[in-house]
């Protein structure tokens, strides 16, 4: 392959000045991480100084070619970030809202997981869970809108929240 004359040789910094920020909120937008997208734009500039050679405008256009890179060093990034997912929170920054994202996530979840282990219980169980647990009604209102003796909804709350528990086990939920 011969080398092109420093005259033909990429403009690095005129291509950084087209289309690092486009390329930069590609990456953004794939793996979710200022720093990572940061390190990415680096990436796809170096790698393209050293391939500068393999550039040939009559295949590509320039922002196509830096494009294709780029998606290459994301799935790399992915990659990375997979087979070691601890690196991701050594470079977190103390004030990202990441947590705060994770924590509600986990809280959705947890609710679909109850939701779906109350369906597995018969329906009185479920309602009296429901109204005084979930609700936090008493015991006693509960009972006078079923028509049932207060000891009777407290007796299925009591056998509800062993089935419950039961249906987490089956369903393989650790407490």
């Amino acid at each position: 392959m011969a080398r092109r004359a420093p005259a033909e040789e990429l403009d690095v910094q005129a291509a950084y000045a087209a289309h690092g920020p486009e390329l930069y909120r590609f990456a953004l937008r794939q793996l979710g991480d200022g720093g990572a997208a940061q390190d990415v734009v680096q990436e796809v500039f170096l790698r393209a100084w050293r391939a500068s050679g393999s550039f040939d405008p009559q295949v590509a256009s320039l922002r196509t070619w830096l494009f294709a890179i780029a998606r290459n060093v994301v799935v790399d990034e992915a990659r990375r970030f997979a087979v070691r997912p601890w690196q991701r929170q050594l470079t977190d920054d103390a004030d990202s809202d990441a947590p705060a994202v994770a924590a509600h996530d986990d809280g959705l979840v947890d609710a679909w997981v109850v939701e779906e282990a109350l369906r597995r219980i018969s329906p009185e169980h479920r309602s009296a869970i429901v109204q005084t647990h979930l609700r936090g009604r008493p015991y006693g209102e509960v009972a006078a809108e079923l028509g049932v003796p207060v000891g009777t909804v407290r007796s299925r709350v009591f056998y509800g929240l062993k089935a419950l528990r039961l249906a987490l086990d089956e369903m393989g939920v650790e407490p």
